[in-house]
């Protein structure tokens, strides 16, 4: 007889938990590969990058940082479609006077880059990184901006549990819960076939009588009682 396979059960609700905790914290966020974004449209006054930083480490992000051309089409065609993003949307980047190089604020490394006004020898103190929402090409800027229509964010996935929307820590702890309670049910049901089972083979082989003795005694007992015969 065939048996189920229950251990494939707690394989299934494994994935969907995986999932459930993988996902962005809400409808307002977008997901791309293995990223979460979010464009915060209220307008800011600012008197630094930090200040506009700020608003995404509130919601538990760090300011957008590009890492191929598939990432910075894709910002873009959102920006445009969804977002309605302002002309310029500043990057979570600066450059770094020490080493002489623009950084990702996120400390991700620079992988990939789209300028379209690279000039040598330029003084690139208090300089920042501008993603132009027409074009797609960057553009440097001055870090110490007045004010910003609107913030672009990014989190990996997955999304750290403590930054995770109350309704998806809920809906985690139940599929979890729930995972727990059917692993549970299914290793008892999974015990008490084994034992039926194994309890339906002891049966079928010990329905015979047996009797107390064995072929020899027989043997022997006949013999006496044959014995016995002669003499009367």
């Amino acid at each position: 007889m065939p048996r189920p396979a229950l251990p494939a059960l707690p394989l299934l609700l494994l994935g969907l938990v995986t999932a459930a905790v993988a996902d962005c914290p809400s409808s307002a966020w977008v997901q791309f590969q293995d990223s979460c974004y979010i464009f915060l449209k209220e307008a800011v006054k600012v008197g630094s990058i930090e200040d506009v930083r700020n608003q995404c480490t509130d919601h538990g992000a760090d300011m957008v940082s590009i890492h191929n051309e598939e990432e910075n089409a894709f910002i873009l065609d959102t920006l445009k479609k969804q977002w309605k993003a302002p002309s310029d949307i500043l990057l979570g980047m600066f450059f770094d006077t020490d080493d002489a190089r623009f950084k990702w604020l996120d400390q991700s490394n620079m992988t990939f880059d789209k300028w379209t006004d690279q000039e040598d020898g330029e003084d690139l103190v208090d300089t920042c990184a501008f993603l132009h929402t027409k074009t797609g090409e960057w553009k440097k800027g001055d870090c110490e901006i007045s004010s910003m229509e609107g913030t672009l964010c990014k989190s990996a996935i997955p999304y750290e549990k403590k930054y995770l929307s109350d309704n998806h820590i809920l809906i985690s702890a139940l599929v979890i819960a729930s995972t727990v309670i059917l692993t549970v049910l299914g290793a008892i049901i999974w015990f008490l076939y084994k034992r039926n089972l194994d309890s339906g083979f002891t049966t079928v082989f010990s329905t015979a009588p047996q009797s107390p003795y064995n072929d020899d005694c027989v043997l022997v007992v006949a013999e006496e009682n044959e014995y016995a015969v002669q003499f009367d």
